[in-house]
């Protein structure tokens, strides 16, 4: 299990961040903080029980700046993600250069932080599995693997906003067709084809043919997180 420290002053957020991790597999709280300093005394302190920390940056007492610049001249070697309202290009560089692994912006669905999440996983797991002298394969799939889905260029005429319900539909409902993912997004069927057929041409999904209904058998799209 990945345990998970949450950092936040905001009790709801910490709540929702909570209820997050709980739907996850693999993942789960051992720790929760409400400020910077209680954030870097755990750290210090208990350090080895925990492999990520979901961060914030602006607390009362701290930023999470301060709190990765403290654990890390600590040695600390805990992954991070950033999770905050804060877009500012010199902050976002800053965390960067401290060594997180993932920067999330408020507001965000439930699907793009399970996204995100299961993507850490992925290098993890691919960090683990590489050991001694790593290929340049092994590298590209290691970093390739804290990419979203949605930093591949989307071709013309395709939105995020519609690519990322879409990838929720058929993490949620897969096996899907594009007139089952059509009916429940509310969007044409050669629209909802046009979005699965970009995501199994970048490999997030699988697509085969699905028999027993008459006449030639249509496509469907299932899940594969590649």
């Amino acid at each position: 299990m990945i345990r998970v420290l949450l950092v936040d002053d905001d009790a709801l957020t910490l709540e929702l961040h909570r209820s997050y991790i709980e739907r996850l597999d693999g993942f789960g709280v051992t720790g929760e903080c409400t400020g910077a300093r209680a954030a870097i005394t755990a750290l210090v302190d208990r350090g080895d029980d925990f492999d990520l920390v979901l961060l914030d940056i602006t607390m009362p007492d701290g930023t999470g700046v301060d709190v990765l610049r403290r654990v890390r001249a600590r040695g600390a070697r805990v992954d991070v993600v950033a999770i905050t309202g804060v877009r500012d290009a010199e902050v976002v560089r800053t965390m960067v250069g401290l060594g997180v692994a993932q920067y999330l912006v408020k507001p965000f669905t439930f699907a793009t932080f399970r996204e995100r999440m299961e993507q850490y996983r992925e290098f993890r797991r691919r960090a683990e599995q590489a050991a001694g002298t790593a290929t340049q394969s092994e590298i590209d799939a290691l970093l390739g693997a804290l990419r979203p889905a949605t930093s591949v260029a989307l071709p013309k005429g395709l939105s995020s906003a519609t690519l990322e319900r879409v990838t929720q539909d058929v993490r949620e409902n897969g096996p899907v067709s594009a007139g089952e993912a059509a009916q429940r997004l509310g969007i044409s069927r050669v629209s909802a084809r046009r979005y699965l057929e970009h995501l199994a041409a970048v490999g997030r999904v699988a697509r085969s043919p699905r028999y027993g209904t008459p006449g030639r058998p249509e496509s469907e799209y299932a899940w594969s997180g590649g």
